[in-house]
Order: structure tokens, then sequence, then C-alpha cells
């Protein structure tokens, strides 16, 4: 029988063929899957799409890219994308952790993804050096296109504490750890032995920085109390929980306009939220913040929002050109400059000549952007050049008011609460989530609130 028949024969005849592997032994083979890969085009060359992180640029840039002309590899620590927007809510239990995650193996079918963490890039042999998350073992990857979307961590401006004694607010376990301190605190503050000078200091919950996380999570946190602790913990006292927002500068909200401003300042302190602008924070030490002027606050949670700095890979490389802040520095083609084929996106870069926010929409207009640039490069058409288009900033503030800022539209108060809410679920990851989002909101608006620890 000639090899051609043979081979014929084996396909249609034999569909559980067993094709060897020396890593994972034998694994069948099915009929249908042999037939199609014999006319499918996956067995043409593809370039290789190295994509470093799962933040909105790269989550953006996977549901866009055409996996029929790059094989998508994915890299990051972190193997889902968080809708970070929501991530203030689920500290009080509004919704649930999961609901505002997508897992990245079922983004897309065709995208590899490894939980490892980049170490070096060389671009002079479109290598990258990474490091297995879970065994911890360096190895290789080769690169035709490398894209850097790994986004910022907080910046603790060196304030001596900070690392050791505050909470972040950037990922799901941020998120976890601050709703159990909270509800610790007030257990704490509960017990019939707790004297009054340390129940007081329990329920003291400062918040550093005046930005959309810290104003978001004041306006949660004061929902929280009011609707929910206060029922579940009667014996505490109301007049003695005090949420405290310290902010840097002499206005909180530096990016939205001044009067939407004033009106969530007058805001706060009408629902007895303490507002202090001007404080610069010196030191952080065990329940309790230190300011510049001598005042020492007294807390039982000290919560860090304030602002974004580059993650240590970032500082690490040596070789990629970076601006004053130490961000990765692009072309207005989104292309890092000096180099062949490694892009930069997100909070981790800055464009030649512009100066863009470090927010979740810029990171996905780029994302965007360059999916369509390199499907048309494949087939040989030009781009133009990268444009940002401002779609303006929402926040919530409590009390089911939000303010609203846009080029067309500023807005204040229920009715922005309510753009808030619908403009944040269309843009969820999954129809999984647009479903579990509005059936938690509504849970809670029924039943309350867990105050449950786990």
């Amino acid at each position: 029988m000639s090899p051609l028949i043979s081979s014929f024969y084996s396909v249609f005849f034999f569909p559980q063929t067993v094709k060897q592997n020396q890593n994972r032994g034998s694994v069948p083979v099915p009929l249908w899957h042999r037939i199609i890969s014999l006319f499918s085009k996956e067995n043409k060359k593809k370039k290789t799409l190295i994509v470093l992180g799962t933040g909105w640029g790269a989550f953006r840039l996977l549901k866009s890219v055409d996996t029929k002309e790059y094989r998508v590899l994915v890299v990051s620590p972190r193997n889902h994308f968080l809708f970070t927007p929501l991530l203030a809510i689920t500290t009080v239990g509004t919704l649930e952790f999961r609901s505002i995650s997508e897992s990245i193996r079922s983004t897309r079918r065709n995208v590899e993804y490894y939980q490892a963490e980049c170490r070096d890039i060389i671009p002079e042999t479109k290598t990258i050096k990474v490091k297995g998350v879970l065994h911890e073992k360096p190895f290789e990857m080769k690169y035709d296109k490398l894209l850097i979307a790994v986004g910022a961590q907080n910046n603790t401006f060196n304030i001596p504490g900070v690392l050791d004694h505050a909470y972040f607010l950037k990922e799901l376990p941020d998120a976890r750890r601050i709703r159990r301190r909270i509800l610790e605190c007030f257990e704490e503050a509960a017990l019939p032995d707790t004297t009054d000078s340390e129940r007081r200091r329990l329920l003291n919950f400062v918040i550093v920085g005046g930005g959309p996380t810290g104003i978001e999570f004041a306006g949660e946190l004061n929902d929280f109390f009011w609707e929910d602790l206060t029922k579940a913990f009667p014996n505490i006292p109301a007049h003695e929980v005090r949420i405290t927002v310290l902010e840097a500068s002499n206005k909180i909200l530096s990016a939205f306009d001044g009067r939407l401003v004033d009106y969530t300042m007058r805001s706060f302190r009408k629902r007895g939220i303490d507002l202090r602008t001007g404080s610069l924070v010196k030191e952080v030490k065990q329940g309790e913040v230190l300011l510049q002027d001598g005042t020492r606050i007294l807390c039982g949670l000290i919560v860090w929002s304030t602002g974004v700095a580059p993650r240590p890979f970032i500082k690490e490389l040596t070789n990629l050109p970076k601006d004053e802040f130490g961000r990765i520095m692009v072309n207005d083609h989104l292309k890092v400059k000096d180099t062949e084929d490694v892009y930069a996106v997100g909070d981790c870069s800055a464009v030649e000549g512009h100066r863009y926010p470090a927010t979740a929409q810029v990171a996905q207009q780029q994302a965007a952007y360059l999916a369509k640039s390199l499907n048309s490069e494949v087939k040989g058409k030009d781009v133009q050049p990268f444009v940002f288009h401002n779609l303006g900033m929402m926040a919530y503030i409590g009390g089911y008011s939000s303010i609203l800022d846009t080029p067309a539209i500023k807005g204040s108060g229920l009715v922005a609460w309510m753009s808030w809410r619908s403009a944040y679920l269309t843009r969820l990851g999954s129809i999984k989530s647009k479903i579990q989002v509005p059936f938690e909101w509504a849970r809670t608006f029924l039943f309350g609130r867990d105050v449950s620890t786990f």
C-alpha cells in the first residue's frame, strides 16, 4: 500500500489514532479534528504575538486581533481580567468578587495563556525571559510581535510604613482584604471589653487619596454603614463611626469639572464624611497616620489610593526608552521608540508629545487601535496615527448619587447615578457578567449586603 493511501486510510477509518506526545503520553485525535486540519488555515505559518499583561489594554486587544494571522500568547501572573471601575463596590459586598472578573482562558478561542511573569526583554533577538509563577523556573519565548500592557502599581511616594500598614485597592485580593478588615473592625468594636478609645480608633476609616478610586470607596463605605452595618451592629454608637479622606492637594477629583467637585464636597460633608485637602502624609504606622503638620490620626483601616507608578518589571528594563516618570516611550503608532515590533499601551507607556490620563478608556482605545493596526499590517494596509477621543469620566459618591463629566454633558445626582450604572453595565467583559451584576444589584437592594466574614 502506498504511503498516500495509507495516510488516507488511517485518517478516515481509524479516528482514534493515537498521537504520541513526549510530555503527556498518548492523546486520542478525534476524526472530525483530523479532517478539519487537512483544510484549515491553521497549518500555515503564523506570526507569534506575545501579550504581556491581562489588564484593559491586553483584554481589548485579545478581543479584536486576527487569530487567523497571529498565534497569540498571553503571559501574565494574573489569569483573569478585572473590571476595575466596579472594584470598590466589592469591598462592601454590593457585588461579589467573581462578578467583575473574566478568565483569560475563556476570553477567546485560539489564545494561549501562560501563568508566568516576564523578567526581561531582548529586542535584538526578539526574545523574552520568563519565570513561571507556580514552579518559578525560568524559560525563554520567541516573538514576532510583542505588546507590553502590564499596567502600573500603586504609588507610595516612598512614604515610610505604607507598604506595611496600608491597604491598596488595585486587585481582587486587595478588595477581599479590605472587606474582611472592615468587618473585623466592627466585630472588635462590638466586644464588651473594648475600651471607648480603642473603639473610636477601630471605627475611624482613613482613605488617603482624593481621586476617583478613593472617593468612590468612601461613598460605598458610607452606604454600607448606614444601610447595613447599623442594623447588624446596633450596640455600636453611630456617631463614633468616621470616614476620613486625606488629599495632598487643595482639590479632590482634579480631573473633574469644578462644579462637580463642589457638589461632591457638599455631599460628603452633608453625610458626615471628613474631607481634608492639603493634608500631606508623613508616615504610616500600625493603626495610625502621621501628617506633615504633626497631626496624628488613629484608625482601624488605612486605604491607600494616591495614583500609580511603574511596576518593578518596567523599572528594571534598561534597554527601552522611558520618560521622566519611568514609563516606556512610544510613538504615535504605539511602537516603542528605537525598537522593531515592540509595542506598549496603557499606564506603563507614554505617547511622545501627548499626556494622556491613566485611565481604562485610554488603554482600551490604544489596544483597539493597535489590533486594527496589526490586522492591517498583514494585509499590507497603511494605518493612521493613534488619536485619543475623550469620552468623559464618571464617579459614584454614595447615596445613590454620581457625577458625570463628559464633553457634551455634565451632571450629578440620581440621573447621573443611573447613567453611571448603565454605562458600566454595557461595558462588562461578558454576557455572563452583564446578567450576573444586575441580579446582585437587585439582591443587595432587596436583602442588603452580607456582613459575614470567611
